[in-house]
């Protein structure tokens, strides 16, 4: 019983620790700066986005059906990425990682099972920072707005 607990805890201060490191709005002002004004790194953002990431997310940013439940493999679907889903609510640090490197290395846990890819090797820094860039153009700006002050940009 008392092995249980002390388990519990660990686990409970490892996630803990996992969502200080990451979460998202922390003091610290973004270091990743997603340029969704930017009509260049928007358009190559689009194109990154289509051969890589619609697949799974949806043309349009829609995301899979009822990605919010599990599926019966356990993993849930791909969100959207448009205003109805929670990427906004993350600064551009954390989607950058999360994209780049993948949840289970986000949250100490390489064996997290997911379909979401890891990008590290398969796109540059740059044509991460543009699919994010790109996500972000889309959203509405009240959105962005408040994405903005989230990172300290506003």
């Amino acid at each position: 019983m008392k092995k249980v607990a002390v388990i519990a805890i660990a686990g409970v201060a490892l996630v803990g620790a996992a969502f200080l490191a990451f979460r998202p709005g922390s003091a610290e002002q973004s270091r990743i700066e997603l340029r969704a004004d930017n009509p260049e790194t928007v358009a190559r953002g689009a194109e990154v986005y289509a051969a890589n990431c619609a697949s799974c997310h949806g043309a349009n940013l829609e995301g899979q059906p009822d990605w919010r439940a599990r599926g019966p493999d356990g993993r849930l679907p791909a969100p959207p990425h448009d205003p109805t889903g929670h990427t906004w609510h993350h600064d551009g640090d954390t989607l950058f990682h999360l994209t780049k490197y993948g949840v289970g290395r986000m949250i100490g846990d390489p064996d997290y099972a997911t379909n979401m890819p890891v990008y590290e090797g398969t796109l540059t820094d740059e044509e991460i920072v543009a699919v994010l860039s790109y996500i972000k153009s889309t959203w509405p700006q009240d959105i962005r707005d408040r994405h903005d002050e989230m990172e300290g940009r506003q």
